[in-house]
Parts: structure tokens; sequence; C-alpha cells
């Protein structure tokens, strides 16, 4: 083995070494990253950075310095006050894409200083390994000033000049005691973020009722809003420990196949339209949405359901308009559901 080859294996040891410790939520593989692209010199110089958890903000590549996927950045902050430490994400035509999606339009990006340097590196792991002791600590202070808020985590900045603390509140919180406390504690800069039920779970992470880990840590980037209404069009029960999840709102999971149910529901009827029969009126109790059927009952007999498909009801319905009622719902559809009983278990 040639010198080359091994400092090539030492540098991706030490990018290991890295990030090992942390595995980076909502990756993606960046499939043009062994592609050149034919316009090289047109290359373009916006790289997105991933920090803590799923923190990604989009930086300009001035220096136009060559940066692959995982490669250890030292940026500038917002403030301009030192400096922070992060993780390439994406690059190049990806990047762009990126930016589109989003519709991102402005163009005052923050620079991106250099690759770190190993002194960097060294300071940026020290302070990532104190923040969750610096967690546990901040959590005791605002329980013993009575502040009615939840610490979800902390975030120090690459050179350990500011500690970002977020937290959840349903009221508003006065910080001005807490804060003094975080800086006689801490000594460093103090800034505190209020985020969402949903930005909470999304940091701490979890396993879902499913199995799985937490859509809004592995994947999910933009919270859509979920009622009820997404669980009656699928016909699921309202059961609100079922429905919601580890954030106490509703899963994000039932807008996924909300669209394919709505499209498939304009070809039925209206739920709340009877049927008419000589021997009373019948009423929707239960519709099969894939299958195109639909379950009646008498409103006397309610136990009894007969089902029908969706086509022979629209006939129905329009033969109740000009025609005497029908004789009855069994002539319709010889299949029917089993009899609802009830059975006392109790010993």
């Amino acid at each position: 083995m040639n010198k080359s080859c091994s400092d090539c294996l030492n540098k991706c040891a030490k990018k290991k070494n890295i990030l090992k410790k942390k595995c980076y939520e909502l990756n993606v593989l960046d499939w043009l990253s062994n592609i050149q692209s034919p316009f090289e010199a047109q290359k373009y110089n916006i790289v997105e950075i991933q920090f803590k958890n799923n923190r990604k903000e989009f930086f300009l590549n001035q220096e136009k310095i060559f940066l692959d996927q995982r490669d250890v950045v030292t940026v500038e902050t917002k403030s301009g006050i030192g400096y922070d430490v992060g993780v390439v994400y994406l690059t190049g035509e990806l990047a762009r894409l990126q930016i589109r999606n989003q519709t991102i339009n402005s163009k005052t990006f923050r620079k991106v200083y250099r690759k770190s340097t190993y002194k960097e590196v060294n300071i940026w792991k020290y302070f990532k390994k104190k923040e969750i002791t610096i967690l546990f600590k901040a959590k005791k202070i605002a329980k013993n000033l009575n502040l009615l808020m939840k610490i979800c985590d902390v975030e120090y900045q690459g050179d350990g000049g500011k500690a970002i603390f977020y937290y959840t509140a349903e009221n508003r919180i006065d910080f001005r005691k807490l804060i003094k406390e975080f800086s006689f504690h801490f000594h460093t800069r103090i800034e505190m973020r209020q985020i969402g039920s949903r930005q909470e779970a999304a940091k701490i992470g979890g396993i879902g009722s499913c199995g799985r880990e937490l859509c809004c840590s592995t994947w999910l980037k933009k919270f859509k809003s979920v009622t009820t209404n997404s669980a009656r069009y699928q016909q699921l029960s309202i059961n609100i420990q079922k429905l919601t999840g580890q954030c106490s709102k509703l899963k994000c999971c039932l807008n996924y196949e909300l669209d394919a149910y709505l499209d498939a529901i304009k070809h039925f009827p209206d739920f709340n339209r009877k049927i008419y029969t000589e021997k009373g009126v019948a009423q929707c109790m239960k519709i099969d949405v894939f299958k195109q059927k639909m379950w009646f009952s008498y409103i006397k007999n309610p136990n009894t359901w007969f089902r029908i498909e969706v086509k022979k009801i629209k006939e129905i319905l329009e033969k109740n308009k000009i025609a005497p009622p029908l004789e009855k719902l069994s002539t319709i559809n010889t299949i029917q559901k089993t009899e609802l009983t009830f059975k006392d278990l109790s010993i």
C-alpha cells in the first residue's frame, strides 16, 4: 500500500470516528456524488449543512472549496460572533433541487469558511459530549424556578460560544431569572427557542405504534395539519388514544392514504340518504371504500346489516324518486352480515 492510499484510509477513519457516535437523521442518498458534471466550471455553490438532529440550513460556498457529503465544515453564524460546525448534507444539483422544492428565494446565505481543522473538530466534539449533562442541569434549574415549561434539547454552537435551549410551553414564560441562572452555571451565551410538540418528537425520536422509527425523526420534514376528518374518511373509529402519536397530536400518517380514499369516495352516494322499502326505512351503517360496497340496516332493526354494491344503491335511490318503495332489502342482495348479538361475559 502506497502512502497516498494510507492517507485516504486515515481520513476516512477520522470521518467515521466523528460521525459514529451520532446517527444523523433524514439522510438521503446523493446519487449524483460520483457523476462528474459537464458544467464543472459553473458548479452550484450552495450546500446544505446539517447540525444536531434535524436542523439543516443552506450556506454559500463562496471560496468553491471541494466538499463531499459528510465532510465536517466550519460555517458562519447568524449573529456573526464566533463560528459553527456542521456536516455537509447535500451538494451540487441536489442542493439546487432542495432549494427549489422548499421555495427558498432568499439569496443572503451565510458562508462556508473552510473544512474544519483538527482543533475545531475536537472543540466541537467536546461540547457535544457536554450537552446531555447540561440538559439535565437545565431541567433542574427550570423546575426549581417553578416555570411551566419543558426543556427538550440543548445544542451548543461549534465553538461553544452559545447554547440553544429548545423548550415547549403552553403559555408565555418569563425567562429573566432563568437566563441569569443558565449564564451563571454554564458560562456561555444563552438562546431560548420555543418549538411545538411535533418538533419535540422529531428531536427526541422514538418508536411508533407501527414498530418503526418516528417519521418526523427519520424522513418527514414538513408537518401538515391533521384533523379527525382524515380518520372519518378512512372509516376509522375516533379513538383518540389510537389516533394520537407520541407528540399527543393526531398521527401524521393519517394523511398518507387520505387522497386515495377521497378519490374513491367521490363515486359513492350521500351516506345520509335513506332507502325506502315496504318493510321500512333503511340507512347506511358502514361503507367499504375499495370494494365499492355499502352496508344498510333497517332503522327499526339496526342489528341486521345488508351488503349492497354502490351501483345498485344508485339505481335504488333513482327509483325511490319516481317509483313506489321496494319490497325488501333481502331481495336486493342475499348476502347479509350476521346479526349483531351481545353476550354477558361476566362470571
